[in-house]
């Protein structure tokens, strides 16, 4: 079985360094506007979205060196200069981060973890549609995107997480297909 959307979702790949061109006004507001149709009990809404381009990026750069440097210090550590070149250079690895997070919204029926699983789903569209329009990307998060340097640097509150920065752009990289999965592994049917 073959449809559009069914080869879009297994032809997608995440692709670690991408180069120009990345998508321009139009494309970027359909990839948003295809995150904020996600599922989501009773259309909270609960997640935020930062577009890095340009000067952003290498700014996000001096935060995450920054972040890391606090990190490394509470163990007695100092960074070397090639552990400072790298976290640099992270953000570089892309021409446009699409930074997603939660937004918490108080809901009796909504509990934290739903809005989670919401904000996953619209990164998903996101990734989906980007590839829909001829673009790579690649989901990464690491153990820097959640301390207090860079939630800060998004004005976020503790109790929110960022979910993803999603790496965009272009490659001429060719994957190889996916290998087969058997469901059997994964998959129970009860009658």
């Amino acid at each position: 079985m073959t449809n559009e959307i069914l080869t879009i979702i297994h032809q997608r790949r995440s692709i670690g360094n991408l180069s120009l061109p990345m998508p321009n006004e139009a494309e970027l507001k359909a990839v948003l506007e295809a995150a904020m149709v996600a599922p989501d009990h009773k259309q909270l809404k609960p997640w935020r979205f930062w577009v890095l381009t340009g000067e952003a990026l290498t700014e996000f750069g001096q935060v995450l060196l920054s972040a890391a440097e606090h990190e490394a210090a509470s163990r007695g550590e100092i960074l070397d200069e090639v552990a400072i070149k790298k976290m640099l250079n992270m953000p570089l690895r892309a021409p446009m981060i699409i930074v997603i997070a939660t937004q918490y919204q108080y809901h009796e029926k909504v509990p934290p973890f739903e809005q989670l699983l919401s904000a996953g789903a619209a990164a998903q569209n996101m990734l989906l549609t980007l590839e829909s329009l001829g673009y790579r990307s690649m989901w990464r998060t690491g153990p820097l995107c959640n301390t207090p340097e860079v939630k800060a640097h998004f004005g976020m509150t503790k109790e929110n997480t960022i979910c993803g920065l999603i790496y965009t752009g272009s490659s001429s990289v060719q994957m190889p297909d996916r290998e087969s999965v058997d469901l059997s592994d994964y998959v129970e049917y009860r009658q």
